[in-house]
């Protein structure tokens, strides 16, 4: 009868020494992650010409999926995939343009030139108003201070001065950081901005033109014209304009025909507006009825 003991128990196999290449998990490498080595090295040496260009061409073409992938990650924000991988394929021509081979894998430079190009599409192209390009950094410098300020549950909203001590801005920076932030897209002028049975649109709320800046033009034009004429022209004028005379009161005032009162009005009002409207030389009126 054996009794099981150490001494009686088959030794163990001792355990192969791991391959020093498996020993720790290989660094993970995308699908769309072309062997294209070979190609950039080839793409290094040649000079600008038709086989440059196909070179070129084969590696935009393996890389594709790669942009393609990375413009996937900006989706549902205001534009289209189609639109996205274009401007991701366009920094994909410029990461191959501008790629040395010996300064590391493609893709390690690839990724930033991409994103980076996709990025600059939004900050660019995508605001519905024009704003300057340090206005926009104000804008995300603030975003992401409201972001951090607020990650905690319950904390209160920042306020300018929070976001101003904690970006190191002042607190016009900050205003205009937040402005900004309601700048991206535009409000229609027929948006409703009332939810009551009396609701109004933007539209609703714009002024009116006033017409009484065009009755001030008007007067500053004719001013120097009026100036020019008779002194009975004037009077004349002002009878009919100002005080709301008819012509036959004014007639019977002056002590002329109502007739002769008529074609001083006609012709006093057609040298004021020549004069107004530039159409003659300004020339003092002489003529007497």
């Amino acid at each position: 009868m054996l009794i099981d003991t150490p001494a009686t128990r088959p030794a163990a196999p001792e355990p192969t020494p791991a391959h020093p290449e498996t020993a720790r998990p290989a660094r993970r490498r995308h699908d769309d992650a072309p062997d294209t080595t070979a190609l950039f090295a080839r793409l290094a040496v040649l000079r600008d010409g038709p086989e440059h260009d196909a070179v070129r061409d084969e590696l935009v073409t393996a890389w594709l999926p790669m942009a393609h992938r990375i413009a996937g990650r900006f989706r549902d924000r205001g534009e289209s995939v189609e639109d996205l991988r274009q401007v991701a394929a366009l920094g994909l021509v410029k990461a191959v343009d501008r790629f040395d081979p010996e300064r590391g894998a493609f893709e390690s430079y690839a990724v930033p030139t991409i994103t980076g190009e996709v990025k600059r599409h939004f900050r660019d192209r995508m605001w519905a108003l024009r704003v300057p390009r340090r206005v926009q950094e104000l804008r995300n410098k603030v975003r992401v201070a409201r972001r951090e300020l607020t990650q905690n549950p319950g904390s209160p909203e920042p306020t300018v001065a929070d976001i101003a001590a904690h970006t190191g801005l002042t607190e016009d920076e900050v205003a205009a950081g937040m402005e900004a932030l309601e700048s991206f897209s535009t409000l229609s002028l027929d948006a409703e901005l009332s939810t009551g049975d009396d609701g109004y649109s933007l539209a609703d709320t714009l002024g009116a033109t006033d017409t009484s800046y065009d009755v001030v033009v008007d007067r500053e034009s004719a001013k120097e014209g009026l100036r020019r004429l008779p002194e009975r022209e004037r009077a004349i004028l002002y009878m009919r304009f100002f005080e709301d005379m008819t012509q036959s009161r004014i007639a019977d005032r002056l002590g002329i025909s109502q007739m002769h009162v008529s074609r001083l009005i006609n012709r006093s009002c057609a040298r004021v507006r020549d004069e107004a409207l530039g159409s003659r030389p300004c020339r003092r009126a002489t003529d007497r009825a």
